[in-house]
């Protein structure tokens, strides 16, 4: 069963996403901050990430960085996730190591469907 890391910091976001994903046969992990989602992705080692761009302590985007700046936990993949869909927001998330990008409201057809892509890519052929 894939675990996910779900680094949310509003709860009936978190909560709605959580239910939604374990349905769909993850194990999901959760962070209510930047700080505790680089500590949860260092002490669980996660399959995937998904991050939330605006958090508490440090954002998703410092957070991001800082995953992927440990051999430990580099190889995981994040997708971002953000209601600031703004022009740019996309390649500033590549920028910071992000695998993907997804935008809030959640569409989950859509982000199962990045979230499969990474995880395939991320097993040993």
């Amino acid at each position: 069963m894939p675990k996910i890391l779900l680094v949310e910091d509003n709860e009936m976001n978190r909560d709605m996403l959580s239910r939604r994903l374990e349905r769909r046969g993850y194990s999901v992990l959760t962070a209510i901050d930047g700080q505790q989602g680089v500590d949860r992705a260092a002490a669980d080692a996660p399959d995937l990430i998904l991050m939330d761009m605006s958090l508490p302590i440090i954002d998703g985007w410092a957070a991001t960085r800082r995953i992927k700046s440990v051999d430990a936990t580099r190889g995981i993949p994040v997708i971002a996730l953000t209601a600031h869909a703004m022009a740019g927001d996309r390649e500033k998330a590549m920028e910071a190591g992000c695998d993907d990008y997804d935008t809030k409201p959640v569409e989950l057809e859509r982000l199962l469907r990045k979230v499969e892509a990474l995880l395939a890519l991320k097993k040993p052929s």
